[in-house]
């Protein structure tokens, strides 16, 4: 009944048929189990373990094709192709002025962890298990900083470059990361309450039932979308996803004509759909016709392409990849998360002079699973936003998003030349530049004063 051996519209039909289905039944699971709720896991990531499980790479029973990893690389561009579309412009002076802690441990935090992993992956896991990938180290941050997405971008550039395994190990950490962002979060939660340092909210239990079931009552619903054009002509979610879809589209294209130019360079395509939304966004600003560009619809649309990723992306690892490779991920798992943690509450405590808690949870959210896991864990410790960490980190993580995908794309490419050791000692440099940036701008909190600040 089921022919995967050739892929035809029809098999992805099926795939997508499959993936669906199992994102709504994690949907009905958060709903229903309590357990589920309390440790706040998304269907998402419920429906990658459950196409996993009963897949191709685990018992066998679902129909699903070898496609679905190569989907999580195509969703990624479409993620990327749409962040231009969904981002408001930005003053550097502003970022500075208001801003320039946060940005100062929001930049520090990605480049630390990056380099401290990679690092360790060079020095000390090369040196037990001289077998490994020189990149394995660096498998913590693509998963954990990065999350889902980025494991899919990374594993796809170095799939190219003939590294095939990379993809299974940065959605294995990827997937980790969400657990262990859930788990400490809450434990970091109830510990901080019990020394009242949270500002906003004493007890788990008071929390809404919305955040815990994911259901919105009606009084507390609000639209996801505004219509731009009217549906006589094009309706507003198709002229939105065009966009979207010819960002990523051209991105492909230009990654393939780059390749048969210049046939030893690999520019990752989700690198180039970022490229080419910025040419659409800076096309329509420059005609005028900005304003027909919905962010809410662009951003719904990158969300959906978000949660296909997780579960495709969970559902494709190859298990044999994660038991050949146990023990030094075990190594690399333990010693990440805690460089996270040191990161996270040293780091956070000494760069936000106001809310800390609120806004390290956030971070430990972000560099441990994803951004969204970030904003779930500060709003279980701010339900109502009044710290503001959701406006300054979105304001903060402006200027750092082209340095992250920078690094994205240079991490696959630089170590497949053998250069990885410079990149990951020119991350380093820079994190520590930024503590002493820190100091001269009076940014850091010394310790005689961190008692004065909640």
């Amino acid at each position: 009944m089921f022919d995967l051996s050739t892929f035809t519209p029809w098999v992805l039909f099926t795939d997508m048929g499959i993936i669906l289905g199992l994102l709504l039944i994690g949907k009905f699971i958060r709903v229903k189990v309590k357990l589920i709720q309390k440790l706040f896991i998304p269907p998402s990531l419920l429906a990658g373990i459950l196409g996993l499980t009963f897949g191709p790479n685990g018992l066998g029973w679902l129909p699903l094709s070898g496609s679905v990893s190569t989907y999580s690389a195509i969703l990624i561009a479409v993620v990327f192709g749409a962040l231009p579309l969904s981002s408001p412009p930005f003053k550097v002076k502003e970022v500075a002025r208001r801003v320039g802690p946060m940005w100062d441990f929001a930049q520090f935090g990605m480049l630390f962890q990056w380099a401290v992993m990679g690092l360790f992956g060079l020095f000390v896991l090369n040196l037990i298990w001289p077998e490994l990938n020189p990149a394995f180290g660096v498998m913590l941050p693509t998963g954990f900083y990065g999350g889902h997405g980025t494991a899919a971008a990374i594993g796809a550039a170095f799939d190219g470059l003939g590294w095939d395994e990379a993809t299974s190990l940065g959605m294995t950490t990827a997937t980790i990361g969400v657990i262990l962002a859930i788990l400490g979060g809450l434990l970091s939660f109830k510990m901080a309450a019990k020394r009242k340092q949270t500002s906003y909210i004493a007890d788990f239990a008071d929390l809404p039932d919305e955040l815990r079931s994911g259901l919105l009552p009606e009084e507390k619903r609000e639209p996801t979308a505004v219509g731009t054009t009217s549906p006589i002509s094009i309706d507003s979610l198709t002229f939105h996803l065009a966009l979207v879809i010819i960002a990523a589209f051209g991105g492909w294209m230009i990654s393939k004509g780059v390749k048969m130019a210049l046939p030893s360079l690999e520019l990752p395509v989700f690198s180039c759909a970022f490229i080419v939304g910025l040419l659409i966004k800076a096309c329509f600003n420059r005609a005028g016709a900005a304003k027909y560009i919905d962010a809410k619809t662009t951003g719904s649309i990158s969300s959906c392409a978000t949660d296909l990723l997780v579960a495709c992306g969970v559902a494709s690892i190859k298990l044999g990849v994660v038991v050949k490779y146990a023990v030094p991920l075990l190594v690399l798992l333990v010693v990440g998360v805690a460089v996270t943690v040191f990161t996270v509450f040293y780091f956070g405590r000494h760069l936000n002079r106001k809310d800390w808690f609120e806004k390290s949870i956030f971070a430990w959210g972000w560099w441990t699973g994803t951004m969204a896991m970030g904003i779930a864990l500060l709003r279980i410790v701010d339900p109502k936003m009044l710290s503001k960490a959701m406006d300054d980190y979105a304001l903060a993580y402006l200027p750092c998003a082209p340095v992250e995908i920078i690094l994205i794309t240079l991490v696959p490419v630089t170590f497949a030349a053998g250069q990885g050791l410079w990149l990951m000692l020119a991350c380093l440099v820079i994190s520590l530049f930024l503590i002493w940036l820190a100091r001269r701008c009076k940014w850091w909190i010394p310790k005689s004063e961190l008692k004065t600040e909640k």
